[in-house]
């Protein structure tokens, strides 16, 4: 079973709208508590390089 761990930045509140981090067979996963069912699987230098984006305020280019 995936143990799903909820960001800090989710206030705490039981509200849905939150972003879960859980470590797969192969890689990272994340996920939108709102549409558990979607999950997006990164390896660790990609979850980086997306935090670093939004960190920064900018958009994730390719």
């Amino acid at each position: 079973m995936t143990e799903w761990q909820k960001s800090s930045f989710s206030g705490g509140a039981d509200g849905n709208s939150c972003v879960e981090l859980a470590c797969g067979d192969a890689s990272l996963l994340l996920r939108e508590s709102e549409d558990s069912g979607r999950i997006l699987p990164l390896n660790p230098a990609a979850l980086v390089a997306l935090l670093q984006c939004l960190q920064v305020g900018g958009r994730v280019r390719r």
